[in-house]
């Protein structure tokens, strides 16, 4: 008999093993929970479409198509990055395999590897996967990043290097270095790995897997985040990494650990997301536990910021997804638009879980400051099959890039598959609010 699906994730529950598999895990729900309304999959809102291909309810403004689905669907595959090479491709690159996080000892741990697909045809078709990088460690996401007037493309992200990394110290498991590595021929051949080591704090771990960004000045800015387990609920503080010197030196802001950023009364903040404003101008969007995502935002090139605070825009504890279009200034943020009560403690809150399986997007056009009226993208409807709710209902850690006005869309949808969407942005205003589906 189908259960039905609560369209309701927490942060990386990615050492949990489902205990049994169930027998098919693309059945549609027979209904479905949009913010707080249940509907029929066969008797949904006009402006509402189900495809049970892709396993999502959605508005039909845009193209989508699984690009990918994991080797192996119980470990699963993990963030999905994609860019515009130098030379015009789409390449995306992702782990796929077990998350880095609870890989255990050298010798044992081994899990997962970096997979890479290329699209020389604007994304209408895809050549892969192949293995990005042939190394002996596990991977996290891949942050790309071309400087201005560069041919060159970086990998930025977590680098769990055994010899650096300690999964076995209690609460520590997520904590590595950051670095990168680059690629002068599109992203087919990458350098070995260099190590961030920030002036301030020379031996700084944590986690990167955000996008970064670069302001007017040639100022480099990537989000990392420490965490420790150990504390009951967990702590977490945000920092930016910040560069003038197209990453040969790196200062750690706003301090050395365990100085960084953090929601008052919730102990935690992680996984910021800087984007250039233009003339000295950036913004910061951090993920927290309290129900919102928020926002900090300099004046300086990225030196000083102000503390972060909230944004009217309703998020769980889950990350950002933040993008600007093609003209250059307008924010679009896309954000799930539900999250029941919040707490500090991830294991404890189930709700978190299930409040990831909606996306909807909102626009700035005031640098963050102010933000539009939801609107309703997509929800997963997919029978539960993993016994994990944060595999079952996921949707979230989208990626995109913008490329001639069509937004390409990446979504790690359960965790299984690569759900690629392409939306054009002349598209964006015939997206259903809340008010025109379910009031």
């Amino acid at each position: 008999m189908n259960r039905k699906v609560f369209i309701t994730l927490p942060f990386l529950l990615f050492f949990f093993e489902p205990a049994h598999m169930k027998e098919s895990p693309n059945t549609i729900a027979e209904s479905i929970i949009i913010q707080d309304r249940e509907f029929n999959t066969d008797a949904l809102p006009i402006s509402l479409t189900l495809n049970p291909d892709l396993g999502i309810v959605s508005a039909p403004y845009f193209n989508a198509e699984i690009i990918h689905r994991a080797r192996d669907a119980k470990r699963g595959l993990y963030e999905i990055r994609g860019t515009v090479t130098p030379k015009g491709d789409y390449l995306v690159m992702f782990p796929d395999g077990g998350h880095y996080g609870g890989a255990g000892k050298r010798g044992e741990g081994k899990v997962n590897d970096m997979l890479a697909y290329r699209s020389s045809d604007k994304g209408k078709t895809w050549e892969g996967p192949t293995v990005a990088f042939d190394i002996d460690y596990n991977q996290h996401g891949f942050i790309p990043f071309i400087p201005k007037g560069s041919e060159r493309i970086y990998a930025f992200g977590t680098q769990p290097i055994w010899d650096m990394y300690e999964p076995e110290t209690h609460g520590l498991s997520e904590n590595a270095p950051i670095g990168y590595r680059y690629s002068d021929d599109d992203g087919r051949i990458w350098s070995e790995v260099r190590i961030i080591r920030p002036k301030n704090d020379p031996d700084f771990r944590g986690m990167s897997v955000m996008r970064m960004t670069e302001t007017d000045s040639g100022t480099w800015l990537l989000g990392s985040h420490e965490a420790d387990w150990s504390y009951i609920p967990i702590m977490t503080r945000q920092y930016l990494l910040r560069s003038e010197d197209q990453g040969r030196t790196w200062e750690l802001l706003p301090g050395q650990r365990h100085g960084g950023w953090y929601a008052k009364g919730f102990n935690r903040m992680d996984e910021g997301r800087p984007i250039n404003l233009g003339n000295g101008n950036v913004f910061l969007m951090t993920r927290t536990a309290t129900g919102y995502l928020w926002g900090s935002w300099s004046k300086d090139d990225g030196k000083s910021w102000t503390y972060p605070k909230p944004t009217p825009l309703v998020h769980p504890d889950a990350p950002p997804m933040l993008f600007k279009l093609s003209d250059g200034k307008t924010l679009i943020a896309f954000h799930h638009n539900r999250s029941k009560i919040q707490t500090a403690d991830l294991a404890g809150n189930r709700s978190q879980h299930y409040d990831r399986s909606e996306i909807w997007f909102s626009i700035s056009v005031d640098g963050g400051r102010s933000w539009s009226e939801p609107q309703f993208v997509f929800a997963t409807a997919l029978e539960p099959f993993f016994d994990n709710i944060w595999r079952d209902f996921n949707t979230s850690y989208l990626d995109a890039f913008i490329d001639n006005g069509v937004i390409n869309l990446f979504c790690p949808h359960r965790w299984e598959r690569v759900l690629y969407l392409k939306i054009m942005e002349k598209d964006l205003y015939k997206f259903p609010t809340r008010k025109q589906f379910l009031d």
